[in-house]
């Protein structure tokens, strides 16, 4: 039976046993991400450490289980918001986003694809989910490149002489998926061609790219499109080099979509009009917007979820209110900063999210007091696994005790594979600031 703490423990040995040469390793990995998809405009759009991150069967289970019982809940979750007013009114849409969510999508399944970030304790099998991606679901690149740039960790390629390896294949994958969901549409046609649709100067473009050209050798017509500059006509949605577009694969999330509402108005008529195939719908906002987390605690939402699924939500999702005084007074927050993380109700990438436990008493009663009654939440700050690394190319060099999340990708409603990351210990893993991620890897015995 593998151990992944005693994996990680020869890792760590191995490392200390040639730390200059490990070192040398390293730095050539910066060199090479430097060199690659990963550097873009002029900046690192990954960074990494020494030591990958490696689960075995045992844990693969588990996050298959995580996936089973929090995707049918989530999915309970969308088709009450669609049958029944008075839940919609619970999570407080504007006028404009309802309409998009309530509009059809010629297909039935509610979450084409979807990434929980969870807290997930290796030693206990505990976990906590942080937050759930619907929109803009990303992160796949930087697990394909770290894979493919440890040809320089020389740990790491003593690990592969020891025991086998396996990564997981998120681009090829998900292609066939979104095939089969188009499959299903209402208005399928014979070889549809295929937009990727994101804001282009706000986007991993490089990922988007690589999307592309799984699509590509998959046999679809496929170009990568900015949202602006799609023209709607005569009942047919077509890009900015004149192609009609049958099917989408949405990387723009809806809060830009929101924010930039009357610039993609010929997007939004087509979508209104059930006119193209999108992979998501609108209806995923549902389970993107942060306040899900409190709305999963109410009593209106136990009232259509089985006994199970309610102890579920209790076990591994944090309280969770709107920062108001309706639902929690400002100076219990401001008492209680180790007890409390801070977050927008809808942003991305870490965003204006802060935690009591990483700043000072009077950093933390400014930045609650300035946010207070605002579009945010208050959640309890969970305690999250820790585990020994060390980082050559972007740190100092020297073992730290890392937090870590595992971020669940989810295709079709089925476990598709991982994104982890970690950080510094002692506040939150944020992608502009401290975050690093890792290659991830299912190890078992080498056969004999």
């Amino acid at each position: 039976m593998i151990d992944i703490n005693s994996i990680r423990q020869e890792y760590i040995d191995l490392i200390n046993k040639n730390i200059e040469g490990n070192r040398r390793g390293a730095l050539d990995i910066k060199d090479n991400l430097e060199h690659s998809p990963l550097y873009y405009k002029n900046r690192f759009a990954s960074y990494t450490v020494q030591i990958p991150h490696i689960y075995s069967k045992r844990e693969i289970d588990s996050f298959e289980e995580i996936v089973k019982v929090a995707y049918n809940i989530f999915d309970k979750i969308i088709r009450e918001y669609m049958a029944c007013e008075d839940y919609r009114a619970l999570f407080k849409f504007s006028k404009e986003l309802e309409e998009l969510i309530l509009a059809p999508c010629g297909y039935d399944l509610t979450i084409p694809i979807t990434r929980f970030d969870i807290f997930y304790h290796e030693d206990t099998g505990k976990f906590y989910f942080c937050e759930i991606n619907t929109d803009g679901t990303s992160g796949m690149n930087e697990d394909r490149i770290q894979d493919e740039l440890n040809i320089d960790n020389l740990a790491h390629q003593e690990m592969i002489k020891r025991y086998n390896f396996n990564t997981f294949e998120l681009f090829d994958s998900w292609v066939d998926t979104f095939s089969r969901i188009y499959n299903t549409y209402d208005n399928r046609v014979d070889n549809p061609n295929v937009a990727i649709v994101d804001f282009l100067d706000n986007t991993t473009l490089r990922e988007l790219q690589e999307f592309a050209r799984r699509f590509q050798k998959a046999g679809f017509n496929c170009e990568i499109c900015d949202v602006r500059e799609l023209r709607y006509e005569g009942g047919k949605l077509y890009s900015a080099t004149g192609h009609a577009i049958d099917a989408i694969y949405r990387r723009a999330v809806t809060v830009d979509i929101m924010e930039h509402y009357d610039e993609v108005t010929d997007f939004i008529s087509a979508i209104k009009d059930n006119a193209v195939f999108m992979a998501g719908s609108f209806k995923t906002q549902i389970i993107h917007h942060k306040i899900l987390f409190h709305i999963l605690h109410l009593p209106r939402t136990k009232q259509f979820l089985s006994s199970e699924e309610i102890r579920f939500i209790m076990e591994h999702v944090p309280s969770t209110v709107p920062l108001n005084e309706h639902f929690i007074d400002q100076e219990l927050i401001i008492n209680n900063k180790d007890s409390y993380i801070i977050k927008p109700n809808d942003d991305y990438g870490s965003s204006g999210v802060f935690a009591g436990v990483e700043q000072s008493q009077e950093e933390w009663e400014r930045n609650v007091r300035a946010v207070y009654g605002g579009d945010f939440i208050c959640q309890t700050y969970v305690e999250q696994f820790e585990s020994l690394n060390i980082d050559f190319a972007f740190g100092d060099g020297k073992w730290h005790n890392y937090i870590n999340m595992a971020g669940l990708y989810v295709y079709g409603g089925k476990f598709a594979g991982v994104f982890s990351r970690q950080a510094l210990s002692g506040g939150i893993i944020a992608s502009h600031r401290n975050e690093r991620t890792q290659a991830t890897y299912i190890v078992t015995e080498r056969a004999n």
